[in-house]
């Protein structure tokens, strides 16, 4: 009988289950899309009352009612694998709750010290170590999901015992729970969980990664050299190595990568990517033929896009919707406006705007390693896009390649699922079985237009920075 994995993949719009074979196959899949952020002041940002859990229940619910559907057996699933988002700071109680909402990635608070701990806190803990103890019961997450501040060992892996960690980021080691690599075991799905998950009790549920890395090993990175451009919610390009590279580089930053004992480098990146797109998708929205139909409005632009020559005459955009953390005065420009702009001139100005942007940010990152320009593998909602894959080829001027499958954070932790579980030996073979090629694109004449563009592009920081640095003030 052919193993089946339940992949769950917290992400920052939506959590998604599905159920993998071990060829890589996605037998069925769902989706259900987080509640907005609950907004404070000082850049407070939490994901309101349970809504990580109670989503992850209903996809799990969902996607064993479409593998029974596609005459599937959940009987024949053997392993679940477990990705959350990165950044985000749970607190929990000794019952396994939360005891107050889980702090987003874009809350203010993940970036400092954690100040005060509330009463009956026992564990403080990433998104995914809070879903690991809902569905298993134990102090246990993925050593791959800690970076930034948390009291991490980049190289061991493990907590530090430098006290001046635990003051740097304000939390105690008696308060974190116990870490594994990718594909190390969490725990058992308790009797308690899967009761509204339907997920079968006693299943082994295994760590992977966060959410970044794991998408990077869904879209087949293991080995040094090809890069992955990930078009999410955020963006940015990542490669893997095997070098914990020291120092304070701004081109690059490291955190860990989804296969033991390798590393994740990734590039600058756009905090509000594939968001500003929905966003213009939704502001626009009342010119297009069918305005109440979400896939006819973006149909629409797409179409109108593919016939707007490359720089949408003399429009461009910076795409800081929400600003970087080096340079916290930008804000997003789109400049160059005239009457004879439509909707179709914003719509591919603003992809324009990110693949420029993305292009810098990843050629600052190979320079920085001393790698050679090599593959380029995209994934993410926007790589659905024909039209924002073409021109990712034409403005990076490289054959590009889409990754196979929509969700390739799903496949990763189906991967670690599959190697935890013992049906693949290693991360290597376990990619090589389940990891497809996707569709090659290559550059287009439109390269050539992009080319003349892009110096001209990658100066207009010089001229908005002085501006809103002055209105900051």
């Amino acid at each position: 009988m052919t193993d089946l994995f339940l992949a769950i993949d917290g992400g920052s719009q939506s959590t998604k289950a599905s159920v993998v074979d071990q060829f890589g196959t996605v037998v069925a899949a769902a989706a259900v899309p987080l509640r907005p952020y609950e907004l404070g002041p000082d850049g407070e940002a939490v994901h309101p009352d349970d809504d990580l859990w109670d989503t992850l229940v209903a996809a799990t619910r969902e996607v064993l009612v479409r593998l029974v559907a596609a005459g599937g057996d959940p009987a024949a699933i053997v392993a679940v694998g477990l990705c959350g988002i990165r950044f985000c700071r749970s607190l929990i109680g000794v019952d396994g709750r939360l005891v107050e909402p889980v702090l987003s990635w874009m809350d203010a608070r993940v970036s400092r010290p954690l100040a005060d701990v509330p009463d009956g806190t026992s564990l403080v803990a990433s998104a995914g170590g809070y879903l690991a103890v809902r569905l298993t019961g134990e102090r246990r997450d993925s050593a791959a999901s800690y970076q930034g501040m948390w009291p991490i060992d980049p190289r061991t892996r493990q907590w530090s015992q430098d006290p001046d960690e635990v003051t740097r980021t304000g939390i105690a080691l008696d308060l974190l729970p116990e870490l594994v690599d990718p594909g190390g075991l969490l725990g058992h799905v308790t009797p308690e969980a899967a009761g509204p998950t339907g997920i079968p009790v006693g299943l082994p549920v295994y760590a992977t990664g966060n959410d970044k890395a794991v998408e990077a090993l869904g879209s087949g990175l293991v080995e040094p050299g090809a890069v992955l451009l990930s078009l999410g919610t955020y963006i940015a390009s990542m490669t893997v190595g095997e070098r914990h590279v020291a120092g304070d580089d701004e081109r690059f930053w490291i955190n860990a990568a989804a296969v033991p004992g390798r590393y994740l480098y990734e590039s600058v990146g756009i905090r509000r990517g594939m968001w500003t797109v929905t966003w213009l998708q939704q502001l626009v929205s009342a010119a297009a033929p069918d305005a109440t139909d979400v896939a006819a409005v973006q149909q629409w632009l797409e179409e109108g896009a593919r016939n707007v020559p490359p720089g949408c005459g003399g429009l461009m955009t910076l795409p800081d919707w929400l600003a970087p953390g080096h340079a916290p005065y930008r804000r997003g420009v789109i400049l160059g406006l005239e009457g004879s702009h439509q909707a179709a001139h914003l719509h591919r100005s603003v992809l324009e705007g990110i693949l420029m942007t993305m292009r810098g940010h990843t050629a600052a990152m190979e320079a920085a390693l001393g790698t050679t320009p090599g593959r380029l593998v995209l994934s993410g909602g926007g790589s659905r896009s024909a039209l924002m894959c073409q021109i990712a080829a034409d403005v990076f001027g490289r054959t590009v390649e889409r990754s196979a499958v929509a969700d390739a954070a799903g496949l990763g932790a189906a991967i670690c699922a599959a190697v935890g579980n013992g049906t693949y030996p290693t991360f290597g073979s376990a990619v090589r079985g389940m990891v497809r090629p996707g569709e090659i694109i290559e550059p287009g004449p439109a390269a050539a237009s992009y080319a003349e563009i892009l110096p001209a592009y990658a100066s207009i920081n010089a001229f908005t920075d002085p501006l809103f640095q002055r209105l900051a003030t």
